[in-house]
């Protein structure tokens, strides 16, 4: 088969994938690999910069100096590579501002539609392209009146693109609440609150006349919409001793996109669940088991049975910096598609900025 062909169905995929029920689906995988060691159980758990994403009322428990997040991983054979960045600093002594990126892409595509003239191949004419998906967070968190709860929202720019062929640009807001008290955390959050819309536009001129050789339908600007989802969860800070301690903490996740294969699969509603336990010695090293994506599944003889996916990772604090671990799979394919994520966190406490940018080094 002649390569000009190949990446017909590239593009056409790529094109038909934006139009389906379920958009902005990248949103939805999560970041941090402390949260991915947890089975995604983050709603009322999250403790860092990346409270913007899982519940930005959860920002207050973010210390009172910046706090820088970077997390890397990547799927399908590293096809596919996922990278989070945030920073979360105080405005006031109960404010918290953040800023998070999210992008999700496949680089270095052949291009390939010119390869081919009809009459003679020129490698020449192959060029290279991506395909990403990135998000920009802007979080805000305050306490309400001087009382255990906090509330917050983050305001969220997506963009997709596909490669010279298709960009989208959406706009969405989040927002979310947390409890605290004594050992207890109760979180909730709402995700595209206002229902989260792309506007896809389709530079035709790059590929019209090669769908029109192979027959294909030439697609035309359209709107997509993400619909709101909730997350609602607990966590509890159990000691063991004066030097470890658990925590086990679960969320509740809502969707109202239509049916979906979850643990409670219904129409409009489905929802599922997510568990984790984080077992930590002071808070030096923590070790992390999660489960999370529970579905139903069938067999050949008819027999149906419940399936999850299980999560494990371990973070390691030394100083004013950490590095977290994790083993998960959130791609919702197959039990051996796992990923290995790391983030690393960097406290900018007044004593560690004096030394970092004094004169002395």
């Amino acid at each position: 088969m002649p390569y000009w062909r190949a990446i017909y169905g590239i593009v056409a995929g790529a094109l038909a994938w934006a139009q389906v029920k379920y958009s902005n689906e990248f949103l939805k995988i999560g970041v941090g690999a402390r949260a991915a060691g947890l089975g995604n159980a983050q709603v009322a758990g999250a403790t860092d910069a990346t409270a913007g994403y899982w519940n930005p009322a959860a920002l207050l428990s973010t210390p009172s100096y910046p706090q820088l997040v970077l997390m890397h991983s990547e799927y399908f054979a590293s096809v596919a590579k996922y990278d989070y960045g945030a920073l979360a600093f105080p405005l006031a002594a109960e404010r918290r501002l953040a800023v998070s990126f999210i992008r999700l892409g496949i680089d270095d595509i052949p291009n390939t539609l010119r390869f081919y003239d009809g009459v003679s191949y020129d490698f020449s004419r192959i060029t290279k392209f991506s395909v990403a998906d990135m998000a920009l967070y802007l979080s805000y968190a305050q306490a309400f009146r001087d009382t255990a709860l906090s509330i917050g929202g983050s305001v969220k720019v997506v963009h997709r693109v596909l490669g010279p062929f298709a960009t989208a640009w959406g706009f969405g807001l989040d927002l979310g609440m947390l409890y605290r008290r004594g050992p207890w955390r109760l979180g909730a959050a709402v995700y595209d609150a206002t229902s989260t819309f792309n506007a896809w536009t389709f530079n035709t001129e790059t590929f019209e006349q090669a769908f029109i050789l192979t027959g294909n339908a030439i697609p035309q600007n359209s709107i997509e919409w993400t619909r709101p989802s909730f997350r609602v969860g607990a966590a509890v800070h159990l000691w063991a001793g004066k030097r470890f301690s658990l925590l086990p903490m679960a969320d509740v996740v809502i969707f109202t996109d239509g049916q979906r294969n979850t643990l409670i699969s219904a129409r409009p509603v489905s929802a599922d669940l997510s568990l984790g336990t984080e077992l930590r010695y002071r808070d030096w090293v923590a070790l992390r088991l999660g489960m999370t994506n529970f579905q139903r599944m069938q067999e050949w003889s008819g027999r149906r049975y419940l399936t999850f996916y299980p999560t494990t990772g371990i973070g390691v604090r030394i100083w004013h910096f950490g590095v977290d671990y994790a083993l998960a799979n959130f791609t919702g394919f197959s039990q051996g598609m796992y990923s290995h994520l790391v983030s690393v966190r960097a406290d900018f406490h007044p004593v560690l900025t004096r030394r970092l940018f004094s004169k002395g080094g």
